[in-house]
């Protein structure tokens, strides 16, 4: 898919397209040289992920237990 990760983000959210929100968010997260703005990001990507039902969204949880960003 070509485009910035900001680009794909959009298409993803017009298509609804949740597992791909989760991907593109992790993958923003990873990006991010700021702390805020990693668990900015990967609170959207878990929130994605849980709504989509994926099995990735335990291990974006414990990423975000890492960072102290939740309980």
């Amino acid at each position: 898919m070509p485009g910035t990760v900001h680009e794909r983000l959009l298409v993803a959210h017009e298509k609804g397209d949740l597992e791909g929100l989760a991907t593109l968010y992790a993958q923003a997260a990873d990006a991010a040289d700021d702390l805020d703005a990693r668990c900015f990001f990967l609170t959207h990507a878990y929130v994605c992920a849980l709504d989509a039902g994926d099995i990735r969204a335990d291990g974006l949880r414990a990423r975000l237990v890492e960072y102290g960003r939740e309980e």
